[in-house]
């Protein structure tokens, strides 16, 4: 997916949002920001998108969006129960409706036999708690695990949380 194609999908998200009243937050690690770059290329994304958190380090999760160092420990920072926190502690930090985390492993190093590189897991919230995590794998460099991984994000909140 090109720039303009994920301008289309978020300017898609925003409307989605605006109809809803609803406001929508990011926690980013693998991504390191591009989510909230994607949402605030939109003129007037303010009414929907205030703010986003990159959580990079382990410390970044547990700081700033509540991962618990448990989670951490047992499963990981790439793992379908550390998203499923960083995205509640999101919502309930930035006080929105709605929240998209990625953890991932965008290479070229850092992935293992049972995590390769480009690995990454998704966790999304939606109001009245709903919580939901999927793990998906992409292929290519560095740069095209986190440009995919942005599209594969916006586009399942998209269809899983705002179109329903």
């Amino acid at each position: 997916m090109n720039d303009e194609q994920l301008q289309q999908l978020s300017r898609r998200v925003g409307e989605q949002l605006k109809t809803r009243k609803a406001t929508i937050t990011a926690a980013e690690s693998c991504t390191g920001g591009w989510i909230a770059k994607v949402f605030t290329d939109i003129s007037g994304s303010s009414a929907w998108f205030e703010r986003s958190f990159v959580t990079y380090s382990n410390d970044a999760k547990q700081q700033m969006v509540g991962v618990q160092a448990g989670t951490l420990a047992r499963f990981g920072a790439v793992s379908e129960q550390t998203v499923r926190e960083m995205a509640a502690g999101a919502c309930k930090e930035a006080g929105a409706q709605y929240a998209i985390a990625v953890s991932g492993i965008a290479g070229p190093d850092g992935g293992t036999a049972d995590k390769p590189v480009g690995t990454v897991w998704f966790g999304f919230a939606g109001p009245d708690g709903q919580l939901m995590a999927q793990c998906q794998h992409f292929a290519g460099d560095r740069d095209a695990v986190r440009r995919q991984s942005v599209a594969w994000a916006l586009q399942t909140l998209h269809d899983e949380f705002l179109t329903n």
